[in-house]
């Protein structure tokens, strides 16, 4: 029989926290202290730079609980987080995590929720150090505290875009929104069957391995990952760096199943790649001659695509799509805000 918070109690939970840390997570290294004091202590390794980053995912905001189990709530959890200290060229190393939680959620959904965290974070050799827990009243939240390292002189950031750089993504932007849109249609009795973009949307993959290496070659300018969208996040480029962009419409990479959606919708595909999706690509910047090896750092570690879309540049905060027929026009930022909706 399932037993709920109510029943284990805060300290009961907190003991079932740490023997799944302790059982399935990796062991802390030494001089590294973690969960049982008040706070946690750890030294930074000689010739890295740290980097701190927190997310977190309310329910009904972030996340729908009717369309995603506890482990992959967990796992898109971490991956989030994980996907920011990758786009700025770094590895996860320490992960702090505080969860807001009602007294009728069930034990087995927490412990499921933490074995997605391990999940994640175990292929980094990284560690849970901390975090808290409270009950809450209105909705169950996962807020988290994960902090990297990226090697002295690597650190790639969004503000250092230049003209006449070439704008590249990874994988199919889009997906992520689409998976969404199948799951909201599926209430109202549409079904779409089995299909990629909602395991997309479910459990969405970071790529902080590759960017980790595209930051190794110290070949790349600029980089971000997609969380807000691929026009949103190439704004926040060009706003950082100063620049503009243009775009190019033929060159826009589309999934098989994203492309099949948009038609069977009657949607515009561009509208479900460019604008607002949970993707967590990354998207480079870098000199022309360097693409190459870029592309080829990229896919010598997974099967990830990695498009040219378009060039930056020196219109200070102007995007452009060039269009299949060659016309040019300005378009408006579209991505993720958490206010406007």
């Amino acid at each position: 029989m399932s037993r709920t918070l109510a029943q284990v109690g805060e300290f009961g939970l907190i003991d079932r926290i740490h023997e799944i840390i302790r059982d399935e997570g990796v062991a802390l290294p030494k001089n590294t202290l973690g969960i049982g004091d008040d706070c946690a202590a750890f030294q930074p390794r000689p010739g890295y730079d740290l980097l701190i980053t927190c997310d977190c995912m309310v329910e009904n905001r972030h996340y729908l609980p009717q369309f995603i189990s506890a482990h992959d709530m967990g796992r898109r959890a971490m991956t989030l987080n994980i996907s920011d200290v990758g786009a700025m060229g770094g590895r996860p190393c320490y992960a702090l995590i505080s969860l807001g939680l009602r007294s009728d959620t069930l034990l087995e959904d927490v412990i499921a929720i933490y074995r997605g965290f391990l999940m994640e974070l175990n292929p980094f050799q990284a560690f849970v150090i901390g975090g808290n827990v409270t009950k809450s009243t209105g909705a169950n939240f996962i807020d988290i505290t994960l902090i990297g390292e990226v090697e002295s002189g690597k650190m790639v950031r969004r503000s250092t875009a230049k003209p006449g750089d070439v704008i590249l993504i990874t994988g199919y932007p889009g997906q992520s929104a689409a998976g969404l849109e199948i799951l909201l249609q599926s209430e109202s009795g549409k079904t779409w069957g089995d299909n990629p973009l909602i395991t997309a949307y479910q459990c969405p993959s970071h790529r902080a391995v590759e960017g980790h290496a595209v930051a190794k070659t110290a070949l790349a300018n600029a980089m971000i990952d997609t969380s807000d969208g691929l026009l949103g996040d190439l704004g926040h480029i060009c706003d950082e760096s100063g620049v503009g962009a243009e775009l190019y419409e033929k060159d826009l990479p589309i999934s098989r199943a994203l492309r099949q959606f948009a038609e069977a919708s009657g949607g515009e595909t561009l509208d479900w790649v460019l604008k607002e999706s949970d993707d967590y690509e990354l998207m480079i910047t870098c000199n022309p001659e360097h693409v190459a090896h870029i592309r080829n750092t990229v896919t010598g570690i997974s099967h990830t695509p990695v498009t040219e879309i378009g060039n930056i540049t020196a219109n200070k905060g102007g995007i452009e799509i060039v269009g299949y027929n060659g016309d040019s026009r300005r378009v408006e930022l579209s991505g993720w805000d958490h206010f406007s909706k």
